[in-house]
């Protein structure tokens, strides 16, 4: 008998063992679904640098963000995000457009990978109550593909679509937006992709063609440059660094081109600025954001003449409907 009841009780625990795992296993699968992560799960206030420095630490948005301004303190706040398919993000549960809206309180919502096709967007106009200026540009060469938009508060004085370059102005990467005190352009730079097949394309004639385009724009007015620029500029944006050196976003190529064409043309990096020595990420590949293995690849680039105007530059990294997370900028006016 006394066998039989210790077969017994193996059996028992064998079975809670496996039910738990189960369910630690569903719990995760909610996480990824819903999107917002109990507020006791925050990885990415865990650093897991690979080469990380002593002087580096986590970026934990409740601790490293300033105090809020004044309500009497003119300003305006940004956020830009790659949703990485609009359609898919807004149809996940437990997202609302509205609910982020209010939460963040922001003026302008720049979006990059709509995904959306010309004839879809007439669904999207109206995503946000209270925006009711919104500009899409969506790719005509490939459907479905790449894609900007931006829905706004605040109408603007003027807007326009791509770089006024045929060769690049096929796949909705580009509208910018004229206000009082600056232009902000809302950019999603094309991915040098697998195998790196479009490198060349992106170093040799797309960066040097937006860097023109926005050094031409600043001549009237300062420059925001918001979106994903699809490259971790130094080995503090990137987990592995030493693993990523021939991966699309991180080659030397690619590097120098940001530094050649962005950095050293004065626009200033706004989180690294803050920030000198946070390692804050953006995106994460698949299964990697619950370890917080990831690159920082959405900027905001100021013109030299407003960074001091910046109060913040952040990353929303609970707000995980998409493989990139949200950045925002509270510009003073």
């Amino acid at each position: 008998m006394a066998a039989i009841r210790a077969s017994s009780l193996r059996l028992q625990t064998r079975i809670v063992s496996l039910t738990r795992t189960k369910m630690s296993s569903m719990a995760g699968l909610a996480v990824s679904q819903h999107g917002y992560p109990p507020q006791s799960r925050e990885p990415w206030t865990k650093l897991t640098h690979r080469e990380r420095l002593p002087e580096w630490s986590a970026y934990n948005p409740k601790t490293m963000r300033p105090p809020p301004l004044s309500h009497d303190t003119k300003c305006m706040k940004i956020l830009s995000w790659n949703v990485n398919g609009l359609h898919d993000v807004v149809t996940t549960e437990g997202f609302s457009a509205l609910g982020l809206g209010q939460r963040e309180n922001f003026d302008v919502l720049c979006l990059q990978e709509t995904h959306l096709e010309e004839k879809d967007v007439e669904k999207f106009k109206n995503l946000i109550a209270g925006y009711d200026n919104s500009y899409w540009s969506c790719s005509v060469s490939r459907l479905g593909y790449s894609g900007t938009a931006v829905i706004s508060r605040v109408k603007p004085i003027s807007v326009q679509y791509g770089l006024g370059i045929r060769e690049h102005d096929h796949e909705g990467r580009i509208i910018t937006l004229e206000f009082d005190g600056f232009y902000l352009v809302n950019a999603y730079v094309p991915n040098s992709g697998r195998f790196l097949r479009r490198l060349t394309y992106r170093v040799n004639s797309w960066d040097p063609c937006f860097s023109n385009y926005v050094k031409i724009l600043e001549k009237s007015k300062p420059v925001i440059v918001a979106g994903d620029l699809n490259c971790a500029r130094q080995s503090i944006d990137i987990h592995n660094p030493p693993a990523k050196t021939k991966s699309a976003g991180f080659t030397i190529e690619e590097r120098e081109s940001f530094e050649t064409n962005l950095s050293s043309r004065g626009f200033v990096d706004t989180f690294r600025k803050q920030h000198p020595n946070a390692v804050g990420y953006t995106f994460w590949g698949e299964n990697q954001r619950i370890t917080n293995k990831g690159w920082r690849l959405d900027y905001f680039l100021v013109s030299e003449s407003i960074a001091d105007k910046v109060h913040d530059s952040y990353i929303l990294p609970d707000v995980s409907f998409s493989d990139h997370s949200p950045i925002g900028l509270v510009l003073k006016l």
